[in-house]
């Protein structure tokens, strides 16, 4: 069983995000451990960019931070080599297509592998464009995770049958951000994914900042995802956000596993 497969056998999952390289890779190594020692089930690791569309305004300030202070794709790559003495705990990057390409996509992914990432999440590239990246991922055993949205409706079955590691339900349209409510009907969503492929788990993400909103989520999916609530508390707490992470992390991961 995959690290990932793994991550959600447990019961329900909660996934935290965190920009690499803000504000720098020193204090992104502290908050993944914390992250870690919170119970987090699995972590998306955001390859910062120039020009990130999918991500509101938090996660762009913590793009341009990272790249200001000097964070490299390769920089990158050790800090997860050093994650990688002591974690098990399944990690995924989220980036975009350009940061691949530039990096060279066969170099980029057989390095991801090497280092111990198990998936790669690419939000600007629809699924009818997958297959630059997926035969790739596949030949050097990393999911490539798919994403859906409420505009997906045709395209969720088609998506699914072909999902690994887990399909990412985007909540609301737009992009990245906290939110006061969730009004799409996630469960219907779900249980789309569920009817073309009973075995992949959904785990829901963009605009998850409280237990309640990712107790809620996670009652109608497999996990929770939450990125610009802890993207916020770095930007808030620079060098010493660590333990804000931990103790915010603890309170989403308590929620999601009581329901």
């Amino acid at each position: 069983m995959s690290r990932i497969a793994q991550a959600f056998a447990k019961g329900k999952a909660f996934i935290p995000f965190i920009t690499c390289g803000d504000p720098d890779l020193e204090t992104t190594e502290a908050v993944v451990r914390e992250m870690v020692r919170a119970g987090a089930d699995l972590i998306e690791l955001g390859i910062p960019f120039s020009d990130p569309t999918a991500e509101g305004p938090v996660i762009q300030a913590a793009n341009q931070q990272a790249l200001s202070a000097g964070t490299t794709t390769d920089k990158i790559f050790d800090l997860v080599r050093r994650l990688r003495r002591d974690l098990t705990v399944p990690l995924v990057f989220m980036t975009y297509a350009n940061v691949v390409f530039s990096y060279g996509s066969e170099r980029f992914l057989r390095t991801a592998a090497e280092a111990g990432l198990d998936g790669l999440i690419l939000p600007d590239v629809p699924y009818e464009e997958k297959e630059e990246f997926a035969p790739l991922c596949r030949q050097f055993g990393l999911d490539f995770i798919s994403l859906i949205a409420p505009t997906s409706e045709g395209r969720i079955s088609m998506i699914a049958q072909e999902a690994q590691g887990f399909v990412y339900c985007v909540s609301s349209l737009g992009v990245t951000g906290v939110r006061g409510q969730i009004t799409t009907d996630v469960g219907h969503m779900v249980r789309l994914v569920k009817a073309a492929n009973p075995a992949i788990p959904c785990a829901v993400g963009f605009g998850i900042s409280t237990p309640d909103q990712a107790a809620a989520m996670a009652a109608q999916s497999d996990g929770a995802i939450v990125g610009s609530a802890i993207v916020k508390l770095v930007a808030q707490h620079g060098r010493d956000a660590a333990p804000f992470v931990f103790d915010y992390v603890k309170a989403m991961k308590d929620a999601v596993a009581a329901v």
